[in-house]
């Protein structure tokens, strides 16, 4: 993993006038707000405490252009420190770029991976079932759904044919009905960053990643920038119950966000995000490569109304929200044989990365051997306490 961690992979082409903000570790201190350059890494910490603080101020922009000046590193250096099997404690790392913010996400925003879920429902979360289960719901609901709207009338209509045919599915209601589903990823804190291992159930055999793009959202539900994800899915898991969902999503090192949060300004906006295409790349050490791409032009809900779901007089976030937005990749590569799919083996390396967003790096593991976590809400309001003595 560590020949992925480079500035030359990891930050956005455009990074010279992007407005990059991250976390980094800085050991004795705890986590520090950085804004992040191609030549360097920059304290902010005179301009705002937390994550969430920076992204309530009226012109955050301005704030890290006037304080991100006292350099903590080199940006390359930073980054090669965040693999977790080189790092040098001692050193600075980079975390993921959100703390106190809640941990959201919304599912089934892209026609093709509800398709895929509606297979793992039907095929009880069994692999080996997947293909036929494939075959037999295209064949009553077909391929190409594109064209409905979410809540139309037409969606409704669509809802009665198939309900009179037993075919109608709860990822079809969320994925073509009128209320968005909006979730719980993990627990404020627990997301892993750039260069960290991601954690798989270890009782999990059919999963995958899912790259995603997300909004940092502050407590009057503003979108304030962007940024990557990687929402690990157990297929499995999720596919036997619904139910389940709590324990396929939140596992230890299941939720990797950044490498950065790139803040909205005059070269980068939400138009911007819905042009984002995603690349995604699993890596073997055996030679396997996965290789697949999601298009925010084909998502189904505009971003700002999955903000709209999640937000609202119904539901607040005083320290605001990271937002998944879903995923249209849903791997069907056989990997084990014919038939069974696409699943995680240990050692996997990937790369979720878009132009406008950089790249972020992870090695899979399971989540019970990952880095447990141990540093949370508490333990970072203490070292704040400790930096700013009364």
């Amino acid at each position: 993993m560590f020949d992925h961690l480079s500035s030359s992979i990891c930050l956005p082409v455009d990074a010279a006038t992007a407005t990059l903000v991250g976390r980094v570790w800085l050991n004795d201190v705890g986590p520090v707000l950085a804004c992040i350059k191609p030549d360097g890494v920059y304290d902010l910490s005179p301009a705002a405490a937390t994550m969430s603080e920076l992204l309530e101020m009226d012109d955050p922009v301005s704030a890290v252009h006037q304080h991100g000046v006292t350099r903590i590193g080199d940006t390359q250096a930073v980054l090669r420190n965040s693999s977790q099997d080189e790092r040098n404690p001692a050193l600075p790392w980079f975390l993921a770029p959100c703390d106190l913010q809640a941990l959201k996400a919304s599912g089934v925003t892209f026609i093709s991976s509800m398709l895929e879920r509606v297979i793992e429902e039907q095929a009880r979360g069994d692999a080996s079932r997947a293909e036929s289960v494939r075959q037999a719901v295209v064949a009553v609901i077909g391929d190409n759904l594109s064209s409905i709207k979410p809540g139309s009338e037409a969606a409704v209509m669509l809802k009665k044919a198939l309900l009179a045919q037993g075919a109608w599915s709860q990822y079809l209601e969320v994925g073509i009905g009128p209320d968005a589903e909006i979730f719980t990823k993990s627990q404020p804190m627990s997301a892993v960053g750039v260069g960290a291992e991601v954690g798989i159930h270890p009782s999990s055999h059919w999963n995958n990643p899912e790259p995603e793009i997300v909004l940092a959202v502050n407590s009057r539900g503003q979108v304030r920038g962007a940024t990557l994800g990687n929402d690990v899915n157990l297929r499995d898991f999720e596919g036997r119950s619904a139910l389940l969902l709590g324990k396929a999503k939140d596992n230890n090192a299941s939720c990797a966000i950044g490498p950065f949060i790139r803040l909205f300004d005059e070269h980068f906006s939400m138009d911007a995000v819905r042009r984002c295409d995603l690349a995604m790349r699993v890596t073997a050490a055996n030679g396997f490569l996965m290789q697949g791409s999601s298009s925010m032009s084909q998502i189904s809900r505009d971003p700002l109304e999955l903000v709209q779901h999640a937000f609202g007089p119904h539901h607040q976030y005083p320290d605001g929200f990271m937002l998944f937005l879903g995923t249209m990749f849903a791997p069907t590569q056989d990997r084990h044989g014919p038939g069974q799919g696409f699943t995680h083996e240990l050692g996997d390396v990937v790369t979720v990365s878009t132009e406008t967003l950089g790249s972020l790096v992870n090695r899979v593991n399971t989540s019970d051997k990952v880095a447990p976590w141990t540093y949370g809400v508490r333990a970072l309001m203490q070292d704040l306490a400790r930096r700013c003595p009364r």
